[in-house]
Formats: structure tokens, sequence, C-alpha cells
């Protein structure tokens, strides 16, 4: 058995974050494991064709890491990859990492007040678990009848089977969202016909997106302060944008945008009419393209307004009991995000596991802390999902306030901390309260952000800049703290 302090799980970019403002605070009495063979997370995993960050890059890296030759205003997946070992490299991270290394089981022991973790490659005991998994890792596939007796190649987004070449094949795309905008454009002149299943549309807006200039380059590497800049400038107009999300009125107002952006690229009237939503922008997640509208007005795509109701040997059928020849499915149908996998082998110190206390609906205090759950905080959980910044911003907030408690906990002799229930519960009703006035709430449409009980479990009601004000000291009174005792090393 391996004891440590601190036990990070997971080695994307929260994870990397987290470890290091550990390596700042002086803490390096940790280990960071990953079930991968390479850090990154979603951007490891994700590699279809066109995957790309909607977040201009200069918002989309950490503060104490800026990248002055980013190659494009918004970053592609391998340029993202590659900056999250830049960064590990730099800072020390990577003699921390444990990869190949997948978690089993974590239980809490009240006694020892520890953390015993069980893994794949031995066991652990930590005074902290810090989970940085994030909600983007685990794939969704959806259980369509027949789909086991499909002959021909079927793989989801996330998992993109670069060995499988599409030249002139038959594709049926599952799912309308993120990556299928992405994707779609780029498979498209390659395949014979591609026949993409939406169940809804979504919001479209244009994406600013160019090449970065070798002129802008020197300029932000010989003066960061004007890259700086760039980064302030984003985030406020981010932040603009956020405010209006808190508002259903508003966003309908901002929804022209979007169907100008629609009238202008797609001129047939049925096509528009189909990918045309019925809900007000920003209720589902707003996508960015320039290149998507036009692709799917080709000749070889086809717009099916439904789900796939059922596929057979060669074909899949739609709602409507139109059969249609594929060999090969591609599922764009998103992720775990809610039903959060790690959630199932956190064991608080009653044996029950944290997807067990949720009961389909994620509940935590300022998305990081769970009654329950001594000394276990949680990196981009429930309620700190947002619709208009960068989630690096809220990352590296997080690993402050976590930062400050194991400060907190050295400077006051306490051996654990367990957030008190009427605290976090406070936190969760001033959080549903605003969410109800919402365009998430209230923007009528039925988004990935509503847990399986109908809350939104999914968003932060309020800015950013409000999130850094509450997390800036780690707040030891809405917690429950025991003092420290003597550990046998």
């Amino acid at each position: 058995m391996e004891r440590v302090r601190v036990l990070v799980v997971g080695a994307g970019l929260s994870g990397i974050c987290m470890v290091v403002k550990l390596r700042e605070a002086g803490i390096h009495d940790f280990v960071v494991i990953d079930r991968a063979d390479e850090l990154g997370g979603t951007w490891r995993d994700n590699t279809y064709p066109g995957c790309a960050c909607d977040v201009p890059s200069a918002l989309y890296s950490f503060s104490f890491e800026p990248k002055p030759d980013w190659s494009r205003f918004y970053a592609g997946q391998e340029e993202i990859r590659a900056y999250a070992h830049t960064v590990a490299q730099r800072h020390g991270v990577t003699p921390h990492l444990r990869l190949g290394v997948d978690m089993r089981d974590a239980q809490w022991d009240e006694d020892a007040q520890r953390w015993r973790v069980t893994t794949s490659a031995g066991e652990y005991e930590a005074q902290v678990v810090i989970a940085g998994t994030g909600p983007w890792h685990e794939p969704v596939y959806p259980d369509l009848p027949g789909l086991e007796q499909f002959e021909g190649r079927t793989f989801h987004s996330s998992r993109w089977d670069h060995d499988h070449d599409l030249a002139g094949k038959r594709v049926a795309v599952v799912g309308s969202g993120a990556s299928a905008v992405q994707f779609v454009p780029e498979i498209q002149p390659e395949v014979e016909q591609l026949h993409l299943f939406q169940r809804t549309p979504h919001w479209v807006l244009p994406k600013a997106d160019r090449r970065l200039t070798r002129a802008e380059t020197k300029l932000f590497t010989r003066f960061p302060a004007a890259q700086r800049a760039v980064r302030k400038l984003v985030y406020g107009v981010s932040e603009l944008y956020g405010h209006g999300m808190r508002r259903a009125g508003a966003m309908r107002r901002l929804q022209r945008i979007g169907e100008r952006h629609l009238e202008r690229q797609v001129p047939d009237p049925e096509l528009r009419a189909k990918l045309t939503p019925q809900y007000t922008l920003g209720c589902k997640r707003t996508l960015f393209s320039n290149v998507y509208y036009p692709a799917l007005g080709r000749q070889n795509v086809e717009v099916v307004p439904s789900a796939v109701a059922e596929v057979r040997a060669n074909s899949v059928v739609d709602g409507d009991g139109v059969e249609r020849t594929v060999d090969t499915i591609v599922f764009g149908t998103g992720f775990k995000l809610l039903d959060m996998p790690i959630a199932k082998l956190l064991r608080g110190a009653d044996g029950r596991t944290m997807a067990d206390v949720w009961q389909g609906s994620p509940r935590s205090y300022l998305g990081t802390t769970v009654a329950g759950f001594p000394n276990a905080f949680v990196l981009l959980g429930p309620n700190l999902g947002n619709g208009h910044s960068s989630a690096t911003v809220i990352m590296e907030d997080q690993a402050r306030y976590v930062i400050d408690a194991l400060r907190t906990m050295d400077a006051l002799g306490i051996g654990s901390v367990d957030v008190l229930p009427a605290a976090q519960d406070a936190f969760n009703a001033e959080v549903d309260e605003r969410l109800g006035r919402s365009v998430w709430n209230a923007g009528g449409c039925a988004s990935y952000y509503l847990d399986s009980n109908g809350r939104n479990s999914f968003m932060y009601p309020w800015s950013t800049l409000h999130y850094r004000r509450r997390t800036r000291r780690f707040d030891v009174d809405n917690y429950l703290s025991r003092p420290a005792i003597a550990v046998a090393r």
C-alpha cells in the first residue's frame, strides 16, 4: 500500500491544474492516477475530424501558462492536447503521474481519517482525494433496438475509429450536437451518403475563427501584456453573454443572430425548417460553425428530423418507419455529464456511494464538496457548468479553494473536513431559485443540463466572477471538522 497525503484522480486539464497549484503551495506528497496511458483527458480521447474548442484560445488556457503562439483564434484538439503536455512538463506534473491505473473503489475510513483506495495497480491510503475526472469522458450510447445485429461498423465520436475508411461509405450519424457540428462537415465530402438523425435542432451561431498572423504571435511573445489584454477582452464579452443567458427574455433578442445565420446559409426553405429550433437560444448548448449548415445542404446529405427507431443488419429505420441502407453508424450522442462514473466509486463513512446519495440529482456545495464525503473534492462538479466562459477559469478558482482548504487544515490542526448538510442545502436552494429564471430552465427545451429527476444539476446560475468571490477563501465554518490524529508512516 502506498500512503500519500493527496490522491488526484484524473490527468485531464482540471487534474493538471490542481497539481500545479499543489506544487505552488509546497505540497509534494501526492500522486495522480489516470486509467489511460496518456494525460490530456477529453482532449486526449476526442480525436474525431474537426475536433476543436468553442472557447477562444486566449481564454481556454491557464492564466499561469499563456501560450502566445496559438495557431488559431479557436484552437483545435491536437494543439490543446499538446498544450496539456507542455503545462505538465513545465510545471513538474509528469513525475507524479501514474498512468494506466484505474480506480476501482474508494472508501472513507472514519477512525483513521483516511481514504482507502483500490486501483488496478494496488492500494493507496490518502488523507485527501481530489476527483478530476470531469464530465466529458464517459460516452453515452443510445439503447437502439436491433443494434447488436448490425453488420457494419459502429463507433462513438469520442472513440473515433481512424482505421475505418469512410470514403464511399453510407453513413448514419446519430445526434446533432457539438461533436456532430464539427465532424459532419469534415466527413461529408468523402462519404457516398450521410444521413443525419436529428431529434432536436440546435442553434448554430457564426464562429469568428481565423488563423493568427505571424505579427500577432510576435506581439504576444514580446509583449505578454498584449495577450493578457486580449484575454481580458474575451473574458469580458463572454461574461456579458453569460449575463444574458440568465434571463430568457434577453436571449430571445440575441436569437436573431442565429436566425440570420441560418437564413444566409440554408436557402432551401424545407431544410431550413428542419434546422430551426423551437426553443430560445441558449436553452441547449449553443454551437458555433461556419461550415455545418453548408455541409447539410450538399446533395449527399439528408437531415432526418427523427431519432433512430430501429437498427437492422444493413440499415437504420427512423421514427416514421422509413428504412435507409447504411454500412457505418457514428454516434454523436454526448457524455454522461450528470451520471459521473466516479460517483459510483466514492463511498462515505456509511458505505453509500456518492451516486447512492444523489439518487439521480447530483448536489454539492460550490460544485466541490459533498456532505458525507470528508476530505473529498470534486473538480468541475455539480452545477459548475457555464454556457459562456471557459472551464479553465473555473478550474483555477476551484484549485485555489482546495489549496486554501489544505492550508486551513494544517494551520488549525484539522484532520478532516465535511461540508455541513445545512450549508449544502442552502447553496442548492439558492442555485435552484436562480436557475428558475434562466434560459436553461425557462427556454422551452429539454436539455442534458436536466438530470433524471428534472433538476438542472449542471449549470452555475451566476457569473464566473461570482464564483471566484465565493471560493476566494475556504469557509471552514461551513464544514464539520475533526482534529488530526497521528498516522503511522
